[in-house]
């Protein structure tokens, strides 16, 4: 465990008490019972990851006119009970939670003595976590909820601890034996035994009863059209292109589609290149700007445009209803790939973490193909922010949509070039949190006018968000990836700080 200076503690609780509980920050006072602390723990574990302020007092207790510091109680109020309370979240879970973070504030409690109060950061984890004799919990707004049964195991396949692809479907054999397979058994090798022997041998299929069944990733394999026969299993496994004439899509009767939407089909290598060449050869063409009139070229690297599309192919959860979509419009280009983000993946991390094989059947087979798409162990993630970098571009800007039927994670790859100020300002909200107009002048040395516009275009192009309940005078912004964190409230707890500590 760390600990800050008196200084940097107080400002940091200033924050801390003036912001309300929400999905990712809870405050709990310090007891001989541990079982609400361990199960938000718990809850923090199994959704988006949050932040615990341990030894201060919910802020709707507070009593009218009482000051904020009369909520700090410290965890002086039990120092036995916090004690072993540090011992029970190494013990009560299952399987342990190990990426965990202490940071201890120096305070003046409610009752005037000196004490202290201790953050405790909790990572989105890889697995899915129980308390020992207590359930698996979830985070909701600013609560937590016991899950059931069905959402459990829903949950292991959103981490990526199961995958759907690992599944056997009552598919013929004989429709796999296409030429996707002959061009695979070519380049891996495969010589003895007969079709069903050798799909059993490397794991492509299994025995069902009397029968051989296939898995679903070799469907995706080597079907012909996989997304039809898995279309019966309430699955899809398709690529939709869609070209839009403006900047976004307009609701009605008539979509502002510049031509017929397009479905890509096919074993997934196949898949992957021919969808790659048809948006490749859309951009070659580049596009008449709506209303202009001018004539406008889209600079995106090639690599990345086909890394965004292999990592959708290969990381989607392929036990949803939907399928691919890739949106081309005037100024960028979206992928969406159906599923939540596996394992500890969030907008924010990827970035630095590169992605996680949900689907390791997949993507281990593909490379097998004679000519396998460009898989390298998540680096591929990192090389994009590389090339657009490169490009004098932004980055690959991420975002998960978990509040709809079907989850989805969409990179967005836009056609603009960055301005200089755009890095600083970037690596300003990182460390800090939010930026603000006089910060903006500051760092690109322009007038507040500028800087006000410059935010603003910033803000239509999704780059940055408003941070909510601020009045005009002290507006701030974030990227989307940092809504909703406790940015300024989580530094200082860095990952080295982490575990058992």
């Amino acid at each position: 465990m760390i600990d800050l200076s008196p200084a940097q503690a107080a400002a940091r609780i200033v924050t801390l008490l003036d912001t309300p509980e929400n999905r990712t920050l809870d405050f709990k006072r310090i007891s001989s019972k541990h079982g609400r602390i361990v199960e938000t723990i718990c809850a923090f574990a199994n959704s988006e990851g949050g932040l615990l302020a341990i030894g201060v007092g919910d802020g709707k207790d507070l009593k009218a006119g009482a000051k904020p510091q009369s909520r700090l109680f410290g965890i002086e109020e039990n120092a036995e009970a916090f004690d072993d309370l540090r011992r029970q979240v190494m013990a009560r879970f299952a399987p342990a939670i190990e990426r965990l973070h202490w940071l201890r504030l120096p305070c003046t409690l409610h009752d005037g003595k000196p004490g202290h109060i201790v953050l405790l950061r909790v990572e989105k984890s890889e697995q899915v976590h129980t308390v020992t004799g207590d359930g698996t919990w979830v985070r909701m707004d600013a609560s937590n909820r016991e899950m059931n049964a069905a959402e459990i195991a829903d949950l292991h396949y959103r981490r990526g601890v199961r995958s759907a692809v690992t599944e056997l479907v009552p598919v013929a054999l004989g429709l796999l034996k296409t030429d996707a397979w002959r061009r695979f058994v070519a380049a891996r090798g495969l010589k003895s035994g007969t079709f069903a022997e050798q799909l059993l041998r490397i794991g492509l299929a299994n025995k069902a009863g009397n029968e051989v069944q296939p898995t679903r990733a070799a469907v995706l394999l080597f079907a012909d059209e996989p997304g039809s026969l898995l279309a019966a299993h309430d699955t899809r496994a398709d690529i939709r292109l869609m070209v839009y004439d403006g900047k976004a899509p307009l609701p009605g009767a008539t979509p502002n589609l510049r031509k017929s939407p397009k479905t890509i089909r096919g074993p997934l290598i196949d898949q992957i290149d021919a969808a790659v060449k048809a948006v490749l050869d859309e951009l070659a063409q580049g596009l008449t700007l709506s209303g202009s009139g001018f004539k406008a070229k889209h600079v995106y690297p090639d690599r990345v445009v086909k890394e965004a599309i292999v990592n959708a192919v290969i990381h989607r959860d392929y036990r949803l209803n939907r399928d691919i979509f890739v949106r081309i419009f005037d100024d960028r280009i979206e992928v969406e790939s159906p599923g939540a983000f596996p394992g500890s993946i969030t907008p924010a991390n990827i970035g630095r973490a590169g992605s996680k094989a949900r689907n390791a059947l997949v993507a281990q087979n593909l490379r097998e193909f004679p000519v396998a798409p460009n898989i390298d162990a998540g680096e591929g993630v990192k090389m994009m922010f590389a090339e657009m970098a490169a490009a004098q571009l932004y980055p690959p800007q991420y975002s998960q949509n978990i509040e709809v039927a079907v989850e989805s994670v969409t990179v967005t790859l836009l056609n603009l070039e960055r301005p200089g100020a755009w890095n600083e300002v970037s690596d300003w909200i990182d460390r800090e949190g939010f930026i603000q107009n006089a910060k903006l002048c500051e760092i690109a040395k322009i007038d507040t006018l500028k800087a006000s516009k410059m935010l603003a275009a910033w803000r239509e192009q999704g780059l940055l968000v408003p941070l909510p309940d601020r009045g005009k005078r002290n507006m701030a912004y974030t990227k989307p990836a940092r809504k909703g964190e406790q940015s300024d409230l989580l530094s200082g707890l860095e990952e080295d700080n982490c575990g058992k500590g």
